[in-house]
């Protein structure tokens, strides 16, 4: 490096030389041309259809928020609303709220090409970005004739791509809320609305109505709806697989009887579990690409008794029971103590165990329980009439001739066995009265105490399966089910029968 002096002797600047021979070998590195650089060859370019040249010059590319991109997406949509291509899609695409502009040449001529076989009712596979943009093309009355078109082109699309099994199923969650949402802001008919929205839904709102007013509506429908928020934990219970016809009735009656005669803070059982309808703002079709074409008018629209939308000054809300509100402790106690109690009086087998914060759901059940004992012991009695007249004379005259035809021996002897069948037919206290092996009953006592029985079984040569079988037995006409388990030649009770085995024991214990 060497110095550039001035002639007043200031540096101003200097001059440096690079050198860079290779030390080791004595080689020197030169520049070597690229390769093509002097060729006249270039690579020729996407082929671009002069329609689709033309869209692309109608993107702006001035602002780049969502109701910007919508925009762009609706002019270019509208003017490419007629164009067929015949180019098969190849490759993969993935984009949120996708858009022409988001696609190169050869995907925007593959979508157009599957645009135009959808159109003619004949599906096949696509991207699932590719997919939805179809859907916002729809919502945005692009290639349609009318509201009531898209709607009908969107339920097409449901059944063809998705119900199909060709789509992404994912899809499904999205397009039935959009469908709910077009219908809505375009005043659509409510009956077309509900024919395209979520199916879950709806069932929710009907069956709200239901238990909420449970007195117009029979028991079936009463249990139905309360399965719709409690799940397969109703459906399954063995009052149900049991009794169907009666397990359902008695659940729909303890409802209706506990919606009816339960309060707290002023609050029915219905409110407690659910709330009160809120209102808060809605939104529609704020999830799409979606651009709105004119200023909403006020009105309200009733989807059903439980959903109703309002358009005030191009603002919409919404009133509907929100989830959040849902008390579903109260809700599942109440279910809980139900199932627990019927299950007992039904005698169906695996009991529930006891919780003291469900109580107070105790008093509906035991006076359903009640109610349909007596129904059921009315309907066994014998509509029959018996005329006793002349019965007693008829008894009196067959004594006397029986009396006659004894000896004096005789008549003491029956006089004797008289007596003794009088006194064994006197009620006995425990479990005595069920007829049980005392050796069984023993050995239940002490397991409830929490004692080992193996000795007791060794001592009496007894086997341990065998015992389990025998007392399991003798106790499923009071329990329907096996209280006691055996494991590796152990006993072992049954958790779930503890107490009630306790309650009957408790004189024996």
């Amino acid at each position: 490096m060497t110095e550039q002096p001035t002639q007043s002797g200031e540096q101003r600047g200097c001059t440096i030389i690079l050198d860079s021979p290779d030390q080791a070998g004595g080689k020197i590195w030169q520049d070597t041309a690229v390769p093509f650089s002097g060729s006249t060859y270039r690579p020729s370019k996407e082929a671009l259809p002069e329609r689709l040249r033309k869209m692309k010059h109608l993107f702006d590319y001035g602002r780049e928020s969502p109701e910007a991109r919508a925009i762009n997406f609706c002019r270019q949509g509208m003017f490419m609303q007629d164009y067929e291509d015949d180019y098969p899609w190849k490759g993969d695409f993935f984009c949120y709220f996708p858009t022409y502009h988001d696609m190169t040449t050869s995907q925007l001529r593959g979508y157009f090409t599957w645009r135009t076989h959808v159109r003619k009712g004949e599906f096949f596979p696509i991207p699932t970005s590719a997919a939805y943009l179809y859907i916002y093309e729809l919502l945005n009355e692009i290639g349609t004739s009318s509201p009531e078109d898209s709607l009908k082109k969107l339920k097409a699309f449901e059944t063809g791509y998705l119900d199909s099994g060709i789509g992404d199923e994912k899809i499904r969650h999205n397009l039935q809320r959009w469908m709910l949402e077009f219908a809505v802001i375009h005043n659509l008919p409510p009956e077309t609305a509900r024919e395209c929205a979520d199916p879950e839904l709806l069932r929710k709102d009907e069956s709200l109505t239901v238990l909420q007013k449970p007195e117009a509506y029979p028991d079936e429908e009463i249990f139905a709806a309360l399965c719709v928020f409690a799940g397969k934990r109703q459906t399954e219970s063995p009052v149900v697989l049991t009794e169907p016809v009666r397990g359902r009735q008695l659940f729909g009656e303890t409802w209706k009887a506990a919606v009816s005669g339960f309060r707290q803070e002023e609050k029915d059982l219905f409110v407690l579990c659910f709330g009160k309808r809120s209102v808060r703002q809605w939104y529609p079709l704020a999830n799409a690409v979606y651009r709105q074409q004119k200023r909403q008018l006020d009105r309200e629209y009733l989807l059903d008794e439980n959903r109703i939308y309002r358009c005030r000054n191009g603002l919409w809300q919404i009133e509907a029971y929100e989830k959040l509100t849902f008390d579903r402790e109260i809700f599942y106690g109440f279910l809980h103590e139900t199932d627990l109690r019927l299950r007992r009086y039904l005698k169906t087998g695996r009991y529930l165990c006891e919780r003291e914060e469900n109580t107070w759901a105790g008093r509906y059940v035991d006076c359903v329980i009640e109610n349909d004992r007596r129904a059921v012991a009315e309907a066994a009695r014998r509509k029959i009439s018996i005329n006793l007249s002349g019965l007693d004379q008829i008894r009196e005259d067959a004594l006397t001739t029986q009396n006659s035809l004894l000896t004096e021996e005789e008549l003491a002897d029956m006089t004797e066995a008289t007596a003794s069948a009088k006194e064994s037919t006197l009620p006995a206290d425990g479990l005595s009265c069920l007829s049980f092996d005392p050796l069984h009953i023993r050995i239940l006592c002490m397991m409830l105490r929490g004692e080992s029985v193996k000795e007791l079984l060794r001592a009496n040569h007894l086997i341990p399966s065998v015992i389990a079988d025998e007392i399991n037995e003798e106790l499923f006409d009071e329990f329907g089910d096996s209280v006691i388990a055996c494991e590796e030649d152990r006993l072992a009770l049954v958790e779930d029968y503890r107490e009630e085995l306790a309650c009957l024991l408790e004189e024996t214990l």
